[in-house]
């Protein structure tokens, strides 16, 4: 059976990993015998037998021997696939269902794959891991020139943050971070810079202003423009004097990180890890339960894969580790009354441990 994809590499990951070249429009990928094709308008081929993965690199009108602007997919690929003489086709899941049908008609027999159409994405090669750190030293530079805002803003008289003479809030905040990230090279979309009780809903963007003595939860995750991989870093601050309770929550945080860095290793389960730091929280006095119709505590996952999509197997507590996986350590509490703390490195699975990929520092009060 021949394995197909039609998608954008630009936003499709499984069609940038296979042929590693950034198309926005989609092509075709064809894989026979492990022997693989990509097939392309007129616009990029040249392009792509320069920068494409591929064995066989061919425009549209060579493939079909159809003028491009007679050409319809469904009649591309079946004119493919004839020639390459396949009529059972496996697609990714997310493979359109209109073209599957469409194929299907013209009697060819599309499977989706219930599987990952690349499982081998989730062990990183020695290039994948050096394309995940320099995205991750990206994201650390948007993470300092969050701090240096911090830094220069002044504390006024009602708790606010002003900065060059304007209330800081989250969207300017982020905005400083993410003009900082397109500057090296990446692009930043939903970065979360999220104060007060926003920051105890784990994927508020934030969107308010910037409070003194509150905790901030600052959370980057560029992607490289042009490797497409991903880094992800998150960090807690406040500006101004924590309360007792909110240094007390992040040192447990912090303690919680630690540990599961220390233990981390091949061949451990994700789920067992999880289960003991979130029993951890609770002997501490943070347990995870509904309150007043909200979640508190530990309620997400610990961490989950990163390369080509921000959010990548393996997830945390369904991995059993293997060496070269590349995973977030994203511990997190989260009480209204207090406030949200999430602190977030990026390590590589080894034998007997990991190598933790990130850098920046860890600081709670910024003066």
């Amino acid at each position: 059976m021949a394995r197909m994809m039609f998608a954008a590499s630009e936003k499709d990951a499984n069609m940038l990993y296979a042929t590693r070249m950034m198309v926005p429009d989609p092509f075709l990928w064809i894989e026979v015998n492990s022997k693989s094709y990509i097939f392309l308008s007129k616009l990029e081929i040249d392009r792509a037998k320069r920068e494409a993965k591929a064995d066989v690199i061919l425009s549209y009108e060579e493939a079909s021997g159809i003028k491009e602007e007679k050409l319809t997919v469904p009649l591309l690929i079946k004119t493919v696939c004839k020639k390459l003489r396949v009529s059972r086709l496996q697609v990714p899941s997310n493979f359109p269902l209109g073209l599957a049908e469409a194929l299907r008609k013209q009697g060819l027999n599309v499977i989706a794959s219930k599987t990952e159409f690349f499982p081998e994405r989730s062990i990183k090669t020695p290039a994948e891991i050096e394309a995940v750190r320099s995205a991750l030293r990206v994201a650390e530079k948007g993470m300092q020139r969050a701090m240096e805002v911090l830094k220069e803003s002044k504390i006024t008289a009602e708790g606010l943050l002003r900065w060059q003479e304007k209330i800081l809030d989250s969207k300017i905040l982020r905005e400083e971070i993410e003009i900082r990230i397109m500057r090296e090279g990446a692009t930043a979309t939903g970065t979360i810079v999220a104060c007060g009780i926003e920051a105890c809903d784990p994927h508020e963007v934030g969107k308010g202003k910037l409070r003194a003595n509150q905790a901030i939860v600052i959370d980057i995750f560029p992607r490289d423009r042009t490797t497409g991989y991903y880094g992800d870093l998150s960090r807690t601050v406040v500006k101004g004097e924590p309360s007792k309770e909110l240094s007390r929550l992040y040192a447990t945080v912090k303690e919680g990180k630690q540990w599961v860095l220390s233990i981390l290793r091949e061949g451990l389960k994700g789920k067992n890890i999880e289960k003991e730091l979130r029993d951890t929280f609770t002997r501490k006095g943070y347990p995870t339960e509904m309150r007043g119709g909200r979640w508190v505590g530990f309620f997400h996952g610990l961490g989950h894969g990163v390369g080509l999509e921000i959010h990548e197997p393996p997830r945390f507590r369904k991995a059993t580790f293997k060496k070269n996986q590349v995973l977030t350590v994203e511990p997190g509490l989260y009480y209204p009354e207090i406030g949200g703390v999430r602190l977030e490195d990026m390590v590589v699975i080894k034998e007997n441990g990991v190598e933790n990929l990130t850098q920046i520092e860890e600081v709670l009060e910024i003066a």
